[in-house]
């Protein structure tokens, strides 16, 4: 309260100070302009200059906030145009995965307008595109992905790639990754699809050489990184590169001289390797690396090769796979083989006996076939006939279950007569 009392008593007397200042002296102001004057107290003018900057503000103010509300109604539009693409783009991503194509790039394409940010929206149209099995729209809508955003070129590139995979179009898929592969630890994703596509093709090669990549970024598994390994030595190695004669040996020595030691060392491959020697005749050197590997690990199989290899000396292959019998006579394979050494030396009655001894051990149809061709020969045709009926049989597996007749009656009593 006193210091109100206060408050009052210095503006009341401030006020007395300030009339008796005005009458003291009021002052005088002219202000002139082209034909117009205006003349005042010195204490009037300040009074109307006070007014004239009080006006001016006022109005700059209001214009300010005709301005301001101006950009706030924008906002609100705007807002509400983003509010309804982030509607439009969900529904449609949903319509999408429930494989509602159609209605799915529909609501994308709607989802574009009000979109700062439309790629995802171009992607999907592209899929929904693919799916309605329309290739024109599809890359228009690519295109116009690509335009959108120029970061994402690799993001288009995936999408058009994973496209063609789905389409079993694996060279196109391998085209378009091969641009992608840009930046491989950013995009490691492009290794994948490569894999994929590479695999699809059977493009042993390129898919080799893809190999350190997809074990830098672990891509796949360390097992599955040697198995692939793996089958891409043995496809390389078991495919005719070039037709016939020397170059295609060539091709198959380079590809052998080229491996590490530990792959070759590897049964499958070593077999592969030796299979195409075989093929390709080149039996001198078959001859020797398949005796060397069966010297320091046994396999049925490398003996059942031994066996296929024409080699110069047929009496020496002969009596190398008997020496091999000592210690391996429970192989079926060996057997096999000495069977077909026999024959190659014209030893009629041992290859029988080993056929024979083979067949024992182990039906197959190979064997069976190989008795029928020698009982033919030597002239037997019904044993001869019953061992290729029982290696058909045993080729066909999986022949249904068919009654059979209990046995073969004769045309009359078979009609019922």
């Amino acid at each position: 309260m006193r210091r109100l009392f206060f408050l009052m008593l210095i503006a009341l007397l401030a006020g007395v100070g300030v009339v008796a200042i005005i009458e003291t002296d009021p002052g005088y102001v002219l202000v002139s302009y082209g034909n117009y004057t205006l003349e005042t107290s010195l204490w009037v003018g300040l009074l109307l200059l006070f007014v004239f900057t009080l006006l001016v503000y006022a109005v700059v103010r209001l214009i300010r906030r005709l301005l301001a509300g101006q950009s706030s109604l924008v906002n609100w539009f705007g807002g509400r145009q983003a509010q309804r693409s982030s509607r439009l783009t969900a529904r449609g991503l949903v319509n999408y995965i429930e494989g509602n194509w159609s209605k799915a790039r529909q609501q994308m394409l709607k989802g574009v307008k009000g979109n700062e940010t439309p790629l995802l929206n171009y992607l999907a149209a592209a899929r929904a595109s693919d799916s309605l099995n329309e290739p024109d729209k599809m890359r228009e809508y690519l295109g116009a992905a690509e335009a959108s955003d120029s970061n994402a070129i690799v993001a288009v590139e995936i999408t058009e790639a994973q496209i063609r995979l789905a389409a079993h179009d694996y060279e196109q898929a391998a085209s378009i990754l091969a641009r992608a592969r840009r930046n491989a630890g950013k995009h490691p994703q492009v290794l994948k699809l490569l894999y994929e596509a590479y695999s699809g093709q059977g493009d042993w090669l390129n898919l080799l050489e893809l190999l350190p990549e997809l074990h830098k970024h672990r891509i796949l598994p360390g097992d599955d990184l040697d198995k692939l390994e793996r089958e891409c030595q043995i496809r390389l190695l078991s495919k005719p590169q070039t037709a016939e004669g020397e170059t295609g040996l060539n091709y198959v020595q380079g590809r052998w001289q080229a491996l590490p030691a530990y792959l070759k060392k590897d049964s499958e491959i070593l077999q592969s390797y030796l299979q195409r020697l075989i093929e390709l005749e080149a039996f001198e050197e078959a001859e020797k690396l398949t005796a060397r590997a069966l010297k320091n690990e046994w396999s049925d199989q490398l003996a059942r090769l031994f066996g296929l290899i024409r080699g110069g000396n047929p009496t020496r292959q002969l009596a190398q796979a008997e020496a091999w019998l000592v210690q391996h006579d429970d192989s079926a394979q060996l057997k096999l083989t000495l069977g077909r050494l026999a024959a190659r030396n014209k030893l009629w009655g041992k290859a029988r006996d080993y056929f024979e001894s083979a067949y024992k051990q182990q039906r197959s149809s190979e064997v069976c076939a190989e008795l029928g061709r020698l009982l033919t020969a030597l002239g037997e045709p019904g044993v001869a006939a019953a061992y290729y009926r029982e290696g058909l049989l045993l080729r066909e597996t999986e022949l249904p279950n068919l009654p059979m007749p209990d046995k073969l009656l004769p045309p009359g009593r078979q009609s019922g007569v």
